[in-house]
């Protein structure tokens, strides 16, 4: 499992990414679709964000010994 934790903290990481980019651009381009989204695409956002951190934190309790 061990092995598998970085893998799944790295991927959180860029969903996380793409979460905010997607939404960023979606806001500098404007419109009906960022009028409809935009908040949608902010709560994801935080939402991986907090999948991130939940997982880095079982990370640090793995590697203390």
């Amino acid at each position: 499992m061990s092995s598998a934790l970085p893998v799944l903290i790295v991927i959180a990481a860029l969903a996380t990414f793409g979460a905010l980019a997607f939404g960023l651009v979606s806001m500098v381009r404007g419109g009906e679709f960022n009028a409809r989204n935009s908040n949608r695409f902010m709560r994801l956002r935080v939402l991986l964000q907090l999948a991130a951190l939940i997982l880095i934190g079982v990370a640090f309790l793995f590697s203390s010994k």
